[in-house]
């Protein structure tokens, strides 16, 4: 697992030991955020800027936190990263150290972290939710309850999931793509 993009190409991650976590591939990552970059061209995005400059990026379910140090080494402004397993959060940290970036990392439960968020005001323009598959369906019920209160205006929220089931949000679907057993869907807010 490596970042694919940006300043920090081609670095190798490091994922959380144990099958508790199944890390986004590079190959989906590369996809999802070639996508991501083309809606931002089609939305009037700035000609050659990066298409995350300046973005606030939430990484629910981090992992290895490889969707947010992605959207770290494109350009995003910040990334808050958001796991609830000690492993996981561990990782993220040893990510960021090795690339020598500073960013929050919380180990608490998703919908906990959304309110946490929501009281201190925080809002964010990219949100990447990318559960455990089989506990995903009881948690998006808690998801679409907590998650409008921190989306940045005009936001985007990515979800990733089992294709079998997909993750019910409650916000309205623009773009969506199947990767094996993958799924990952697009809000724009």
């Amino acid at each position: 697992m490596r970042i694919v993009a940006g300043t920090h190409r081609g670095r190798g991650l490091v994922a959380p030991a144990g099958r508790d976590t199944r890390p986004t591939s590079d190959r989906v990552r590369e996809a999802l955020f070639s996508i991501l970059e083309a809606r931002a061209g089609k939305a009037g995005g700035a000609q050659g800027a990066p298409f995350l400059t300046g973005a606030r990026v939430l990484d629910l379910f981090a992992g290895s936190g490889a969707l947010g140090l992605e959207a770290l080494s494109r350009g995003a402004a910040s990334a808050v990263f958001v796991d609830s397993a000690r492993p996981a959060v561990e990782a993220v940290r040893a990510n960021l150290a090795a690339l020598r970036l500073d960013a929050p990392v919380h180990c608490r439960d998703a919908p906990a972290a959304l309110r946490d968020a929501a009281v201190r005001g925080d809002a964010y323009d990219l949100v990447f939710l990318d559960p455990p598959y089989r506990p995903a369906v009881g948690l998006a019920a808690q998801l679409r309850e907590a998650l409008p209160a921190v989306l940045a205006p005009r936001a985007r929220v990515v979800a990733e999931s089992d294709r079998r089931t997909p993750l019910a949000i409650g916000l309205a679907v623009s773009d969506e793509r199947r990767y094996g057993e993958t799924l990952i869907r697009i809000h724009d807010t």
